[in-house]
């Protein structure tokens, strides 16, 4: 049901499919699609979980790598990147969709896990900036709008003139990492 929700979810964007053609696609009945989930919506939170749990997982892989911040944070940002370019389907549900952020998926809800994805970007910053502080979550949130902005605009303007795509998010991280390294002013 997954597999084929976020395939038909992919090619034709998650409010213009129903239950009716999810079932289609994995060859059962609406009524046995409604035994596993209550709507359409039910399974989007639920690959949007899934999503940032895969996320998750790698962002925790980059960083636990040894290295300074800064080449730490430069790794988060090719596994972000990575995951995003990689995983076309799963990450325009989980960053892309609307999707009520408070959908309870088993475990938690789709905000509970964005949250604990962005956590490993907020603890490394942390470590750089010290836990706890105003100054920290600017540029965790920052830093994590950066990478996304990236991401999603190679996804949704792919036929725009890219210069090299690996030259291309070297640079974007390089000048990632380096802001992240500067404290932002307090007025």
């Amino acid at each position: 049901i997954l597999r084929a929700a976020l395939h038909l979810f992919a090619a034709k964007g998650l409010h213009q499919v129903t239950t009716r053609q999810i079932a289609g696609a994995v060859g059962i009945s609406q009524p046995s699609l409604y035994a596993h989930f209550p709507n359409r919506d039910a399974i989007a939170a639920e690959l949007c979980v899934r999503a940032f749990e895969t996320l998750h997982a790698r962002l925790r892989a980059a960083v636990a790598t040894p290295g300074t911040p800064v080449q730490r944070l430069y790794r988060l940002g090719v596994e972000y990147t990575g995951f995003g370019l990689q995983n076309e389907a799963a990450y325009r549900i989980a960053f892309m969709a609307e999707l009520p952020e408070d959908r309870s998926v088993p475990g938690g809800t789709v905000l509970q896990a964005g949250v604990h994805s962005f956590g490993v970007l907020h603890g490394l910053i942390g470590e750089m900036h010290g836990s706890g502080r105003v100054e920290t979550d600017v540029i965790a949130q920052s830093t994590w709008a950066s990478l996304h902005g990236l991401v999603a605009l190679l996804l949704a303007r792919p036929q725009f003139p890219w210069v090299g795509l690996e030259s291309l998010i070297a640079a974007h991280l390089d000048r990632v990492c380096t802001s992240a390294m500067v404290s932002p002013e307090q007025p």
